[in-house]
């Protein structure tokens, strides 16, 4: 199957950068060097093109009980232009996928935004779970009509400001207005996925090129440093850090329990959380730093006494933290911050130390 291309592929070829395949979606990994991608976004500035990402309209009468029964926080606090982290379960608990809900801020409906290659996957859940529950709800998959960038670090706000048709400084985090960008309505959602400040576009798919050609003075940036800012600010990312068939973790193992709600009204997978609430978990997520020299990658194991207690999911060396650094899931006895491991990196066993998975907060104030 051929991969999808996004909007500003002809433009992203002739910038010359290193493609990948991701998600079935062909995207730009680096345009100038990751480490120069990375240090504009954590010292001014970078924008990615992410509309890999999938996008799904739900409006109707029902769309917030669908929104509601569907996605394990609590939609109904959305006012106007809110947004809110969520995640997508099967009736086990399993994370299927996480996404953000956005409430539009003009008009009726949500937009909820699946990882890469989910869009039709999710659209298709959505409209066979609204058929079962007999809720009236229009689905609409826009993935390939709608182009989407990243406007990352701390010069981001006043850089979108400038190009904006309407003042931006009063959103706050998880807030979107509409506002015109050179000409194009845009939704602009304070949101983003690297640990720093910023905010995402979504604009028609027709309008990229107009939209993006506003930021050329700011470095552009591929998927390789969005990696490794997501996973110095301790972000899962969908199908490594948890997979319902390769790494299938519930909100509670993964650390994601305070964007479940269980007070709400019956969503799916929640008989299993308030049972795994009440009994804990056998393993639990777990950041690690390496106190030698050395890489921990997806799929090394994690080791103690001399036995298997995990594994890792993601690492990095941290270009921010100067250390060596990853994500895995471990025994939950061994989870406790400051507990001595072994990462076994080809066949050699590294000392590595249990610390809080936000990499940005627990190690920058050791």
């Amino acid at each position: 199957m051929s991969l999808r291309k996004p909007p500003l592929y002809k433009i992203h070829s002739d910038a010359d950068p290193e493609f990948t395949d991701f998600g079935g979606w062909i995207m730009p990994i680096e345009f100038d060097g990751i480490r120069n991608e990375h240090s504009a976004v954590r010292n001014s500035v970078g924008i990615f093109d992410v509309s890999h990402m999938g996008e799904i309209k739900v409006s109707g009468m029902d769309a917030t009980e669908l929104m509601n029964r569907l996605t394990t926080n609590d939609v109904r606090e959305l006012g106007p232009g809110g947004a809110q982290y969520s995640c997508i379960l099967d009736d086990e608990g399993i994370i299927i996928d996480d996404t953000v809900v956005y409430r539009y801020p003009e008009s009726d409906g949500y937009l909820f935004v699946p990882n890469a290659g989910h869009d039709e996957e999710m659209a298709n859940h959505w409209s066979e779970c609204a058929h079962n529950m007999g809720l009236s709800v229009s689905i609409e998959n826009v993935t390939q009509d709608t182009g989407l960038f990243a406007v990352q670090g701390p010069e981001a706000m006043d850089t979108v400001e400038d190009a904006a048709a309407n003042k931006l400084s009063d959103l706050s985090r998880f807030e979107a207005k509409q506002s015109e960008i050179a000409g194009i309505n845009c939704l602009i959602a304070r949101t983003g996925y690297t640990g720093e400040d910023g905010v995402e576009i979504f604009c028609p798919a027709s309008g990229s090129e107009s939209v993006w050609s506003e930021f050329q003075s700011v470095q552009p940036c591929g998927l390789g440093a969005r990696d490794i800012l997501r996973m110095e600010a301790g972000l899962l990312l969908s199908s490594q850090d948890f997979d319902p068939e390769t790494e299938a973790r519930t909100p509670i193992e993964a650390k994601l329990q305070f964007f479940v709600d269980l007070s709400k009204p019956d969503f799916v997978g929640q008989e299993s959380l308030k049972t795994q609430q009440a009994d804990g978990t056998e393993q639990k997520l777990i950041g690690l730093v390496l106190n030698e020299r050395g890489i921990p990658r997806n799929g090394y194991e994690i080791h103690s006494e001399g036995g298997k207690i995990g594994h890792v999911t993601s690492g990095t060396l941290s270009p921010t933290l100067s250390e060596p650094i990853g994500i895995g899931y471990v025994d939950t006895k061994f989870s406790e911050t400051g507990t001595e491991v072994e990462v076994l990196i080809r066949d050699r066993p590294v000392d590595a130390t249990v610390v809080g998975h936000r990499f940005l907060d627990s190690l920058s104030k050791e």
